[in-house]
């Protein structure tokens, strides 16, 4: 049979190449390497820090304003604007180390240091200025440490969730 007959026959073969299994192509990093066959798919791991990142937020803004309501009875407006502006500051400090942590293993190796000087910003200003509280700014400040307190206790106390179910 010459080649140009064998070509005729696979050419007019009625099987197919898609009746051949294909293997999955690699969608992320650890797909491609050995020992990481089951592991989980990229998306769900972003998925469920993105679902993190918006209740994290969500408790922030919540404690945010009960704690602002609570020192603006109990003290002063000034010092719960003081309080107001340092809580803000921790939600942009939060949006940034997610945004720092959502670039981790993609395009960066380890988590940067910029974040603080945020914080360190606010403190000059505060000592800078006559209407502005250094306690209250950092208070307020440290109202999303309260949030991811809150998080933890609640993941750890509270079993019935099944990811913790399972061994």
């Amino acid at each position: 049979m010459c080649s140009h007959n064998k070509l005729a026959v696979l050419v007019s073969s009625p099987v197919s190449l898609s009746e051949e299994p294909i293997a999955p192509t690699p969608t992320t990093r650890q797909d491609t390497q050995p020992g990481f066959e089951d592991a989980e798919p990229a998306n769900s791991s972003m998925q469920e820090f993105y679902q993190l990142y918006q209740e994290l937020v969500l408790i922030t803004l919540v404690l945010t304003g009960v704690v602002f309501i609570s020192v603006w009875i109990f003290y002063s407006l000034n010092i719960a604007l003081n309080y107001l502006l340092g809580a803000c500051t921790g939600v942009v400090y939060l949006r940034m180390l997610a945004k720092d942590v959502e670039r981790l293993g993609r395009e960066k190796q380890s988590l940067s240091k910029t974040r603080l000087a945020l914080l360190i910003a606010l403190i000059l200003l505060a000592s800078r200025w006559n209407q502005l509280q250094i306690m209250p700014i950092f208070l307020g400040f440290l109202t999303y440490k309260a949030t991811l307190i809150i998080y933890v206790v609640r993941v750890a106390f509270i079993s019935d969730s099944p990811k913790l179910r399972q061994p």
